[in-house]
């Protein structure tokens, strides 16, 4: 379920845009803000440290279980 509000949250400044709606509707204004607070604080590192392995965004160094890849040089 938080998973889907984070997705939402994310997209909700395309699906406004999508669906023609004025950005000066009340309350339009501050429903895009928190959702880019939110979408804002969940991609900080220390936010992502947080998270089971599992959920964490993938790191930069290689994957010791994925076969070697090999380059001719």
């Amino acid at each position: 379920m938080f998973a889907l509000v984070l997705a939402i949250a994310a997209g909700l400044p395309l699906l406004v845009e999508t669906a023609g709606l004025p950005s000066t509707l009340p309350g339009l204004g501050t429903i895009l803000a928190v959702a880019g607070a939110v979408t804002r604080v969940m991609a900080l590192p220390l936010v992502d440290s947080w998270l089971p392995s599992w959920l964490r965004k993938a790191s930069a160094q290689p994957d010791p279980l994925a076969p070697p890849t090999w380059t001719r040089e």
